[in-house]
């Protein structure tokens, strides 16, 4: 049953339009408030089929002003510079074999992990643990590095990873409701305009059906993708 605050939230919105991004943005912040700092997202619906390896769409971007998150990070690495270097950027949990048993054990208290590719001989063995979650270090999206330090710095300053899911869809936490409305737009801006780069070359057709932005409790508004396709 839809809450009061909801549906005042929908008579603001028109579900038959696409609205340009600067439009949805200042429209987010007229919406009715939750009790609790909401978080912005953006979801995509692709034009691709997951099941098919060569139409996986991953990546990661720097979001301009960061995602509002404390992001909490965890890094395998063996004792030496690696390790140090991870520690000196902040992560909060730096560690080897230690680490790796916490989590064989079910620990997973952290929201990004980052691994050496001399720690990953051994961390690949927590696939069946942190591949589920989300949270299993990847080459490709900068999480198995040497250079932990730039890496811890960059995904607490704002740089997120983007993923389909098994229905086509892609989602993204762009935000809070305190920002601005330029730090949400250009915020936005930055991870369409990733998504849109990231086209598997196997793809046919439309690529991006739909862009859709909301407040975690709000209704969603269709974006008009038109000023993106045409870029």
């Amino acid at each position: 049953m839809p809450s009061k605050r909801y549906k005042k939230a929908l008579a603001l919105v028109d579900t038959q339009k696409l609205y340009p991004l600067n439009e949805a943005v200042a429209l987010l912040g007229k919406l009715p408030r939750a009790k609790f700092s909401e978080s912005i997202d953006i979801a995509f619906r692709l034009g691709v089929d997951p099941k098919q390896s060569d139409q996986m769409v991953r990546g990661t971007v720097p979001l301009p002003h960061g995602s509002g998150k404390v992001v909490r990070v965890v890094v395998f690495a063996k004792p030496g510079a690696a390790a140090e270097a991870a520690r000196a950027a902040g992560a909060e949990h730096v560690g080897f074999d230690d680490l790796i048993k916490k989590c064989v054990e079910g620990w997973s208290d952290f929201d990004i992990a980052i691994a050496t590719p001399e720690a990953m001989t051994e961390v690949r063995k927590l696939g069946k643990v942190l591949g589920p979650r989300g949270l299993m270090p990847n080459p490709k999206t900068g999480t198995v590095t040497d250079d932990t330090g730039k890496a811890v710095k960059e995904v607490k300053a704002g740089r997120v990873e983007f993923k389909i899911d098994k229905a086509g869809n892609v989602h993204v936490a762009i935000g809070k409701i305190a920002f601005t409305a330029q730090q949400v737009d250009e915020n936005a801006r930055a991870v369409i305009e990733a998504v849109f780069k990231s086209r598997p070359s196997s793809a046919k057709g439309i690529f991006v059906l739909s862009v859709t932005l909301s407040l975690t409790m709000s209704p969603g508004l269709r974006l008009d993708l038109r000023e993106f396709v045409n870029a």
